[in-house]
């Protein structure tokens, strides 16, 4: 009897392929979004995903502003920064940080369900987050992303 011998195939960076992805956020649910999206920018779906490389894509969100949450979400969920001095922590809740600065509450949900090394810093470098419907990538021929 012959022995099979099957090898498996890893993708480097030569081997990758990236694609430009266009989202949009209207009306789409935070948390939802954001884990497609951190999927995408892992390269999980595609069929040569390799854990020790980028083969992620990347993925430009435009309106930010407009997408909502869940439940009391809204309200209630609060983001968190600290300066590093005494006294510098400051709380903001979703609403008004939703109003000042819209890109954050993507950027930060979506940065969460990285890997949190030098792999995931790279992943997070691909994401582009507008808060309104204009972006300026054209040049790139980005396809919207169908969930």
């Amino acid at each position: 009897m012959s022995k099979l011998h099957f090898t498996t195939k890893h993708a480097n960076a030569a081997s990758v392929q990236r694609k430009w992805y266009v989202v949009d956020g209207t009306n789409q649910t935070v948390g939802r979004i954001s884990s497609k999206i951190a999927s995408v920018l892992r390269g999980k779906n595609k069929a040569y995903y390799t854990p020790h490389v980028d083969c992620g894509d990347f993925v430009i969100i435009i309106n930010a502003d407009k997408v909502k949450f869940t439940g009391n979400k809204m309200d209630e969920k609060e983001y968190q920064t600290v300066s590093g001095y005494p006294g510098g922590q400051k709380i903001e809740i979703a609403r008004d940080l939703i109003k000042r600065r819209p890109e954050v509450i993507m950027e930060r949900a979506i940065k969460g369900m990285l890997p949190k090394n030098r792999l995931g810093r790279q992943m997070y470098k691909k994401l582009f987050v507008y808060a309104g419907a204009e972006h300026p990538h054209g040049a790139q021929q980005p396809v919207e992303f169908k969930f």
